[in-house]
């Protein structure tokens, strides 16, 4: 599956599916947390947060992917990503975008 970020796939004539999704909603550990506090007295990138975020990131990706598979998707386009927080301790990461068939 090709994903790309701008609205049109260069090269190509596409017709639209419809709109594709992918969310997950990921929370923090104590190790995580802990890790964290410290970092906040030090400075510096919380490490732990940011692999939970790519692997939310991957999941939300992979999760979009597959709707549009299963529309018969050659692509998404626009694919955008969102973050908002739930509740304290959980974030929830959506991936969005339109699936495209090409016509040439």
């Amino acid at each position: 599956m090709k994903l790309i970020s701008i609205d049109y796939f260069p090269g190509k004539e596409i017709e639209a599916l419809g709109l594709v999704k992918g969310t997950v909603v990921q929370t923090k550990n104590i190790g995580r947390d802990f890790m964290a506090g410290m970092k906040t007295i030090v400075g510096g990138e919380i490490k732990g947060y940011t692999e939970m975020l790519i692997e939310a990131r991957q999941i939300a990706t992979k999760r979009m992917v597959d709707e549009a598979e299963a529309l018969g998707a050659d692509a998404i386009v626009g694919v955008k990503f969102g973050s908002s927080t739930i509740m304290g301790g959980a974030a929830e990461i959506l991936a969005y975008g339109t699936a495209v068939k090409f016509l040439n």
